[in-house]
């Protein structure tokens, strides 16, 4: 069992502000949801195939779209695959299950590198968006 824990550094108003971004990896998964709320599958989609939030489509095939990449696997059928806690620790940190996949690490703030600026201390997708993801 791991747990992460990071100070991420946001801008509000002007003023600094820390968010704590945490969760705990177990084998292959993350068992608990990193939200109250539940996630919402239509909000999901939408992270999931818009290029300027997951942008999950410019590698993946993504059943319903037509403009899609072909450097990693399709996304059809990965929920059945797939438990929801698996899915999590793939969108969160996929580099926990394949060290080398170019795949970003979409909730994790510490080691990463070649890291846009405007993404320096900060998860490229809040927790409740890598819950609508998994959705």
């Amino acid at each position: 069992m791991v747990v992460l824990a990071s100070w991420v550094a946001c801008a509000a108003a002007g003023l600094a502000v820390a968010q704590q971004v945490r969760f705990e990896v177990v084998g292959d998964a993350i068992p608990a949801a990193l939200t109250s709320e539940p996630g919402d599958a239509a909000r999901g989609r939408s992270i999931v195939v818009n290029r300027d939030a997951g942008a999950c489509t410019l590698c993946h095939a993504v059943p319903g779209e037509r403009a899609f990449g072909n450097i990693a696997p399709t996304l059809a059928g990965v929920g059945a695959k797939l438990s929801s806690a698996q899915l999590r620790l793939r969108v969160a940190d996929s580099t926990r299950v394949s060290p080398d996949t170019p795949m970003p690490a979409y909730y994790r703030t510490e080691g990463l590198k070649q890291v846009a600026a405007a993404y320096l201390g900060k998860p490229i997708l809040s927790a409740q968006q890598v819950e609508d993801v998994v959705a």
